[in-house]
């Protein structure tokens, strides 16, 4: 295993950690506006295979990143299951809702995603072709939780509102709905597997308002159970879980959900996770994304500063979300100057 990627996921603590950054395709890149603008909308880029291969490979080709990862979204899940999905431009994405028994019951089963999902599968396919030798490719699914506040909002909301009174008031229906959305993403993530990814992310967005027990139900257990199917069907593939704004919560969690990498938001400090998170395994974060757009002495001090912190154990240096569309290219390549020194 010579790529510094899967070495790190392996438990391997390198001199220079490797990095790649989350939304790392995207449209901070004027290269990824007009292959955008090309495609038509935000679906048909994601569908295409040979566009949605090309925006994965342009920050590899522009930072020589150690990862790419795929370029998809997590509502295409929701979307194989037959939810209907569409973008608002300028306000984000939109979704028919799940509220009741009668929702529910029109959805697909998980064994059906496959179909609708086939594209991203070829995409993937390319990207084993394309992507340089030392690059590894990360394959993604939104966690179950996080989808699911999409399928019962229609759209993202600033609390899940939605989402926590369907699972006070209908617990049996949200069960439901969150079983459904387990089983399809170990579906999708075990095609992308087989299709070529080397590792997969699941991102749980949202996981950071569930509290108590909730935690436990809706974020560390399908977590736990997606990824044990994974290394079940996949043995050997790495998995980085990405609660965020999981706070007190990320110690402890690559053990509670056997994930081999935890990836860290920007509210927790470097110190503090490499103190109680990071000697149970591969962390992976977790440089604020407004830097990338402020820039100057803070971006490299602060690029510095996680490196050292993280330097003592295996650690992928990444943002603690994702890149926005108002970074400055140039401050990428700035960042990655001091982190590779």
């Amino acid at each position: 295993m010579t790529k510094t990627l899967l070495r790190a996921l392996a438990g391997e603590t390198l001199e220079t950690p490797p990095v790649w950054m989350m939304r790392q395709a995207g449209r901070y890149l004027p290269e990824y506006k007009q292959v955008r603008e090309k495609a038509g909308d935000f679906l048909t880029l994601c569908y295409t295979p040979e566009l949605a291969a090309e925006v994965t490979l342009q920050p590899i080709r522009r930072y020589g990143f150690d990862g790419a990862i795929l370029f998809a979204d997590i509502l295409l899940v929701p979307d194989a299951l037959g939810a209907d999905l569409w973008f608002v431009k300028g306000e984000g994405p939109r979704l028919s809702t799940v509220q009741g028994e009668k929702d529910f019951e029109a959805l697909k089963p998980a064994a059906d995603v496959h179909e609708r999902l086939s594209p991203v599968y070829e995409t993937i396919r390319i990207l084993r072709g394309e992507l340089p030798a030392d690059t590894t490719l990360i394959g993604f699914a939104g966690a179950p939780w996080t989808v699911a506040t999409y399928m019962i909002a229609g759209r993202g909301t600033p609390d899940q509102g939605p989402a926590h009174t369907l699972k006070n008031c209908d617990r049996q229906v949200f069960d439901r709905l969150m079983q459904r959305i387990t089983d399809a993403t170990i579906e999708y993530l075990s095609a992308q597997a087989d299709a070529g990814a080397e590792a997969v992310k699941l991102f749980d967005s949202w996981a950071g308002s569930l509290e108590g027990p909730d935690f436990e139900q809706y974020a560390v257990q399908p977590a736990r159970r997606i990824i044990s199917a994974l290394k079940e069907r996949h043995p050997g593939l790495p998995v980085i879980a990405f609660p965020r704004e999981a706070g007190a919560a990320y110690e402890g969690f690559h053990a509670a959900s056997g994930a081999d990498c935890v990836a860290l938001d920007q509210s927790v400090s470097a110190e503090w996770a490499a103190e109680v998170v990071q000697p149970a395994g591969c962390v992976q974060g977790n440089l604020d994304p407004s830097l990338l757009v402020t820039g100057g002495p803070p971006l490299i001090s602060e690029t510095k500063r996680i490196r050292d912190a993280f330097s003592g154990g295996p650690h992928i240096f990444n943002l603690g979300h994702g890149i926005t569309p108002d970074a400055d290219p140039d401050n990428v390549t700035k960042m990655l100057e001091e982190l590779r020194g």
